[in-house]
């Protein structure tokens, strides 16, 4: 919670949540050029003066929601996140992207993923939102893999950081194939590649 959220009351954060779940979710469906401030009225119960009191503008309620995502995407995936200092974690973890894709029938795709798609190229102040998002999101797995190197389970040759973005990489690549082709197969096929090529940095023992 930021400070400007510590000085609301108790029902102005459920207000402001309500609102913000609400363009998320609308956002996501619909992008953000098909959701208007009335689509998130009518979605939120509130009025127009709730929408611009808590977030400004249309682009103040847009990056609202890129790091409200990026929380959802990084608290959702708590404990495993924090602790991908094996190969074995990652592999779970990835497994874990592969099982929820296959539920939702590979429809949606990443929701931080569609948001890069669609604004990066347009708006200055969504791209930095959308690098800090990603960077977040990479942070554990690069975290991960140097304490692997750091107990020298990986080599020192291994470029943690390149290693680390190529699979955020093949994550996103693979989650988008597998929308397109409403199959988890190409995002599989992905992870298990770059994942193959971190276990071959391991040190045999």
């Amino acid at each position: 919670m930021d400070t400007r959220d510590r000085r609301l009351t108790a029902p102005g954060r459920k207000t402001k949540e309500r609102i913000l779940v609400a363009a998320a979710d609308l956002m996501h469906r619909h992008g953000v050029a098909g959701t208007s401030i009335p689509d998130v009225q009518a979605a939120a119960g509130v009025s127009a003066s709730q929408v611009y009191h808590y977030f400004g503008d249309k682009q103040g309620l847009v990056l609202a929601v890129i790091q409200y995502r990026t929380d959802e995407k990084i608290l959702g995936q708590q404990p495993l996140i924090d602790n991908l200092d094996s190969v074995a974690a990652l592999r779970q973890w990835c497994e874990g992207a592969a099982i929820r894709l296959d539920a939702s029938g590979c429809e949606g795709g990443c929701e931080i993923g569609s948001l890069a798609c669609e604004l990066v190229d347009t708006d200055p102040s969504a791209r930095v939102e959308v690098i800090l998002a990603f960077e977040r999101w990479e942070d554990p797995i690069r975290s991960g893999l140097a304490r692997m190197q750091d107990r020298g389970e990986l080599v020192a040759e291994a470029d943690v950081p390149a290693l680390a973005t190529a699979l955020l990489a093949a994550i996103q690549g693979g989650m988008l194939l597998a929308q397109v082709r409403r199959s988890v197969t190409p995002y599989r096929h992905a992870i298990s590649a770059v994942l193959d090529h971190i276990e071959s940095y391991q040190l045999k023992t």
